[in-house]
C-alpha cells in the first residue's frame, strides 16, 4: 500500500514584489485529482489575472482560501494528498527545519511549496513553472551550466530563513525607495486597509514592536468594521471596492501626476495620406490576414519619431539622480479593461517591421481585453500610446504611465474643411497630443517630436527623410 503525505501550496509572489492577490475563482474541488501544472485556480494581482499551475500531481485535500478573498503572498492556499514517494512529483522536500527551495531562492512561505516529510532530491532535475519547480524530468548528459550552478550553491550554503521580503510603500516605479514592511499579521495588515490607514505610521504596542489591531483602531478612534450587506433593489448608492487593477492603476496615476511636472502640447494634422496608405496596404498581399488600423501606422511613426527625438525615451532616477536614456523601445499600449487601465508594452517595438508590429499590437490588445496580460509585459515600458479616437475623442491630456518621460494620445480621424495649396478641401484630420516629463523634456524637444510625428502621419514619404 502507497502511503500518502499532505503537501501545502503556499501563494507565490507573481512578479515585481507584488505582496497579495485575489482569489477570482477556483478550478478544482476538495477530492479532485490534479496533475502536475493543471491550472487550479484564477488569481488577480495589482497588475493582471493569472493562472495558477498546480506543482503537485495528488489529490486536492482542502482549499484554504474562497473566492473573493485577497490573500497576503506566503500564506497557505491549498493542500494536496500526495503519493509519498521520494521524487515522484519533483519538488525537493524539506528536511524538517524548513531548507529553502533552490532555484529561485525562496525560502519556505514565501511562495515556494512545502512538504513534511520525505527525502531530498537532486534539484538538478527539477524543471521550472510558473510557481517554483515541479515535476522530475529524465535528463541525459551533462547538467546544464544552470543546473550546476543551483547545485554548487546547494552544496556550499546551508539552509539559513529568508528574511521579511522588502516592499514599496508607495505605487510602483522604477527607482522609487524600497522599504521593509510594517511588522504585523496579516488579519491586521487586512484591517488597516479596511479602514484606511497607513501603517508606516502607526506605533506598534506588540512583542517587538508588533502593531496589533488594537494600535490600528486607536489610530483612527473608529471601532473594527463590519461587513456590510449587499445593496437592496432600488438603493440610491453602489459601493465597489477599491482593488486590484484598478487599485493599482488609481495609485500609478496619482503618485505620476503629483511626481512628474506635465507639459501637453497638442498638434492637428491632415492624414488622408496615411488613410490612402492603409487602403493600400490592406489590398496588398503581403499584408494578407494582418490587421492594420490608425494605430499600427502611427506607432510606426512614433518609434521612427523617437529616433531623431531620444530624450522622449528615457527615465528620471531620482534614486541615483540620473537620467536614464534607453537605447531601445519598450512601446506601451494603453488598453481598457473590465478590470480597468492597463498599460502593456512591447518589447523592443524599434526593431519590428511593420508586419511584425501589427502582430504584436493584435495579440497585445486581445491578451489584454482578456485579462491575461502577463506581470512581465506591464513593466518596463520607455514611452506609451493611447488611442483615445477610438471612444471618438478628438484630443486630451493624458497622464504619464509612471517611469517614463512621454505619452502620445491619438484622436479620432475627422473628415473636416482643409486648406490645401490655398483653396478649401475636405480632408481626413487627426488631433495628437503630447505629455511629457518638463525634468527631461523641454518645450523645443516635445515640440520637435511632434512636429516629426505630425509630419510622418501628413505624409509617410518623409520616414525616408529620418531613417
Amino acid at each position: 500500500m502507497t502511503a500518502t503525505m499532505i503537501k501545502e501550496f503556499r501563494l507565490p509572489d507573481l512578479g515585481e514584489g507584488l505582496t497579495e492577490s485575489e482569489i477570482l475563482s477556483w478550478k478544482v474541488a476538495v477530492g479532485d485529482t490534479v496533475t502536475l501544472n493543471q491550472v487550479i485556480a484564477e488569481v488577480e494581482t495589482a497588475k493582471a489575472v493569472v493562472e495558477l499551475p498546480s506543482p503537485f500531481a495528488g489529490t486536492v485535500a482542502a482549499l484554504h482560501e474562497q473566492p473573493g478573498t485577497v490573500v497576503e503572498v506566503g500564506k497557505p492556499i491549498v493542500s494536496f494528498e500526495v503519493d509519498d514517494a521520494g521524487s515522484s512529483n519533483g519538488v525537493a522536500v524539506t528536511g524538517g527545519s524548513g531548507s529553502a527551495a533552490v532555484g529561485r531562492g525562496e525560502a519556505a512561505g514565501s511562495g515556494a511549496p512545502t512538504e513534511t516529510a520525505g527525502t531530498e532530491v537532486s534539484p538538478a532535475k527539477r524543471e521550472p513553472n510558473l510557481v517554483g519547480y515541479g515535476a522530475v524530468v529524465e535528463h541525459t548528459g551533462r547538467p546544464t551550466r544552470r543546473a550546476r550552478g543551483v547545485i554548487r550553491e546547494a552544496v556550499s550554503k546551508p539552509a539559513v530563513p529568508q528574511q521579511p521580503r522588502a516592499v514599496p510603500v508607495a505605487a510602483p516605479e522604477v527607482g522609487a525607495v524600497i522599504a521593509e514592511r510594517p511588522r504585523s499579521t496579516p488579519p491586521v495588515r487586512k484591517l488597516a486597509r479596511d479602514l484606511g490607514v497607513d501603517l508606516e505610521s502607526v506605533p506598534g504596542s506588540g512583542p517587538g514592536g508588533l502593531i496589533t489591531r488594537e494600535d490600528v483602531q486607536n489610530s483612527l478612534g473608529a471601532p473594527e468594521p463590519t461587513t456590510g450587506a449587499p445593496a437592496a433593489q432600488g438603493e440610491r448608492e453602489t459601493r465597489t471596492p477599491i482593488k486590484g487593477v484598478r487599485k493599482f492603476t488609481a495609485a500609478a496615476m496619482v503618485q505620476s501626476a503629483f511626481t512628474a511636472p506635465h507639459v501637453t502640447e497638442f498638434l492637428t494634422v491632415d492624414v488622408t495620406a496615411t488613410m490612402d496608405l492603409l487602403a493600400r496596404l490592406k489590398g496588398n498581399k503581403a499584408f494578407e490576414g494582418y490587421k492594420l488600423t490608425p494605430l499600427t501606422i502611427a506607432s510606426k511613426a512614433v518609434l521612427v519619431a523617437l529616433r531623431n527625438n531620444p530624450t522622449l525615451n528615457s527615465r528620471w532616477d531620482e534614486a541615483s539622480q540620473e537620467i536614464v536614456q534607453f537605447n531601445y523601445v519598450n512601446l506601451g499600449i494603453a488598453a481598457a479593461t473590465p478590470r480597468g487601465l492597463t498599460v502593456p508594452n512591447i518589447k523592443d517595438a524599434d526593431r519590428l517591421t511593420l508586419r511584425e508590429l501589427s502582430t504584436a499590437l493584435t495579440e497585445l490588445t486581445d491578451t489584454a481585453r482578456a485579462g491575461k496580460t502577463s506581470p512581465s509585459d506591464l513593466s518596463g515600458g520607455t514611452i506609451s500610446i493611447t488611442n483615445i479616437g477610438v471612444f471618438g475623442i478628438d484630443a486630451g491630456t493624458p497622464i504619464l504611465n509612471p517611469g517614463e518621460a512621454a505619452i502620445v494620445a491619438l484622436g479620432a480621424v475627422r473628415k473636416a474643411p482643409w486648406v490645401v495649396n490655398d483653396e478649401l478641401a475636405i480632408r481626413q484630420v487627426m488631433s495628437l497630443s503630447l505629455s511629457f516629463d518638463h525634468r527631461l523634456v523641454d518645450g523645443e524637444q516635445g515640440s520637435r517630436f511632434l512636429a516629426d510625428l505630425g509630419a510622418i502621419l501628413c505624409d509617410p514619404a518623409m520616414v525616408m527623410t529620418m531613417i
